[in-house]
């Protein structure tokens, strides 16, 4: 059972689709469902149902678990031991949802510290709490729960979440609309999975009702322009409205104390952050989230 075979392994569960693992690999398919299969002998049991799809079984998720985190381990261990002999501080690696909402603390972090490398990770929200706690990534940034046990985290801010609609939309010259109003209104959406499409799917729910998406996507940096251009309405947070010249609409608040989002940052409990990743909490946590700007004191 050598790391390759486990490395392998990982990637076969996560996508659960041997040929599309084997091209991601870059191994041949064969050679890869060979490695799949040796393992599971060695281990005595199947890892795998493969009665039409393939799926990994409880077994397979077991053992996943272990392999995860055991392999972090050696990854961490080698971060730390380049950290030392390089003297530096190494890489830090930030998962989130969307970084246009950490662009400010991210130009904050890379002036302060050039010589750390970053890598930043497009993750779903569904997916932090594995690649914490696996150390694939040492920290993450939420606008949803993440309900897993062996995190901490620290909440970043709250805000409102705003109906946004164009200039000349019916609704535009309202101070406030309840979601009854906006019932049967075409909605321009990110993709199910992200934040703000979970928000509107929960708050329609909620009253038993449905959305009317007539747009949607893995562009939420989109959004705004495509309700600007007539498209539809939809929810945006607040903190967009310092960039709202670019792409100008009406704001209206929702008369609903669920319609917010509350930014968090997660790191495995458990885990030795780097002295990179350390300092990436610290810029994090210590931003000046209702302004955009670092801490006073801070450039």
């Amino acid at each position: 059972m050598d790391l390759n075979t486990l490395r392998q392994f990982l990637v076969v569960a996560r996508l659960e689709h041997l040929s599309r693992a084997a091209d991601e690999l870059h191994v041949a398919q064969p050679s890869l469902s060979r490695t799949i299969g040796r393992l599971e002998n060695e281990l005595g049991t199947p890892l795998f149902d493969r009665s039409g799809r393939l799926r990994l079984n409880d077994t397979g998720k077991l053992f996943r678990g272990y392999v995860e985190r055991s392999l972090g381990e050696l990854d961490a261990g080698r971060r730390a031991v380049a950290e030392v002999t390089s003297e530096g501080v190494g890489t830090v690696r930030l998962a989130s949802e969307t970084f246009l909402t950490l662009t400010g603390p991210l130009a904050a972090y890379k002036r302060a510290h050039s010589t750390i490398e970053v890598e930043l990770h497009w993750t779903p929200a569904e997916d932090m709490a594995r690649r914490l706690r696996a150390q694939d990534v040492d920290l993450c940034v939420a606008s949803q729960p993440v309900h897993a046990e062996g995190l901490e985290s620290v909440e970043l801010f709250d805000e409102a979440v705003w109906v946004v609609t164009p200039l000349d939309h019916p609704l535009a010259g309202r101070t406030s609309v309840t979601i009854d109003e906006i019932a049967d209104q075409p909605f321009v959406t990110a993709g199910k999975g992200h934040w703000q499409r979970r928000l509107l799917d929960r708050l329609f729910a909620a009253r038993g009702l449905t959305p009317k998406i007539v747009c949607e996507g893995d562009e939420p940096s989109a959004i705004a322009d495509l309700i600007s251009a007539g498209l539809g309405i939809g929810l945006v947070p607040a903190i967009a409205r310092r960039t709202a010249t670019r792409a100008p609409g009406a704001w209206i608040a929702v008369d609903d104390p669920g319609c917010r989002r509350t930014l968090t940052l997660f790191w495995a409990a458990d885990s030795h952050l780097s002295i990179a990743a350390r300092l990436m909490r610290t810029t994090i946590t210590g931003w000046n989230w209702a302004t955009g700007e670092p801490p006073e004191g801070r450039g």
